[in-house]
């Protein structure tokens, strides 16, 4: 795994009131120790409503996790009613934003070219984007994952360069894998880990491809992360269902 420092995000997607974040992240730093945070990059991402209220946690109580959003507007302020800008979000003392998750582009319109300009708004607030990718149960039947995920990051990466690049996190999330209990096989999330990490040296360089954390995500739990992580190409979790668990989130932290 190179030098990589292993990443461990959790998406706490539309769950969570600002009072049941407050505890959620409490508990969790109760069942994480120091020797945790030296070993992994730890990041939730709750709801907007809640980002203040984490952040204050965190903040006040010295605790070394991250904070990340869930998604952000490509214009910092304007005329888009319900959308939340890069702006806001860096003066949440926000480090991390998801961008391009498949639940946004199933349900929400996000496409390769909004995830795009949405990484360029990250960049521009000096924040850090976890881009996803993946393919859909229908489209790894038919034996597409290698090009839908190839033209996901062509398109999405289009214009940034190695340096840019190397500040990403790539999440693979195979779309059939998320909520579902099933996940990949920890061979096959490594092959196609290791398929992203060989088009961003096509797109970049070399150097890039070796540096850059790609993480896997898709039920992920307590019982398979040891071997998602003992993969060669693996570099952390984006962790959806168990990261609502402080116990089960603490776990795959520790795998």
């Amino acid at each position: 795994m190179a030098d990589r420092k292993p990443i461990i995000a959790g998406n706490w997607k539309e769950n969570q009131t600002h009072t049941e974040a407050i505890s959620l992240v409490q508990t969790l730093s109760y069942e994480l120790h120091e020797k945790d945070y030296d070993r992994a990059d730890i990041v939730v991402c709750p709801p907007f409503t809640a980002l203040r209220a984490v952040q204050l946690v965190l903040e006040n109580d010295h605790i070394p996790i991250a904070l990340g959003a869930q998604n952000l507007h490509w214009d910092d302020e304007g005329a888009y009613t319900g959308e939340i800008s890069g702006k806001f979000l860096k003066a949440l003392h926000c480090t991390y934003v998801i961008v391009g998750h498949s639940e946004r582009r199933k349900f929400f319109g996000e496409t390769d070219e909004t995830v795009n300009k949405r990484i360029t708004a990250a960049f521009r607030n000096d924040l850090t984007p976890i881009v996803c990718v993946g393919e859909t149960d229908e489209q790894r039947e038919a034996g597409r994952t290698e090009d839908v995920i190839g033209t996901q990051l062509a398109a999405g990466l289009a214009n940034y360069d190695a340096k840019q690049i190397s500040q990403m996190v790539i999440a693979y999330e195979p779309v059939w894998a998320i909520g579902t209990g099933k996940a990949a096989s920890p061979e096959d999330a490594n092959e196609t880990i290791g398929f992203v990490r060989t088009t961003i040296k096509e797109i970049a360089d070399a150097g890039t491809a070796e540096g850059i954390r790609i993480q896997y995500g898709g039920s992920v739990s307590p019982g398979n992360i040891a071997q998602l992580m003992g993969q060669s190409e693996i570099d952390g979790a984006l962790v959806g269902g168990a990261s609502l668990d402080p116990k089960s989130f603490a776990m795959i932290v520790k795998y």
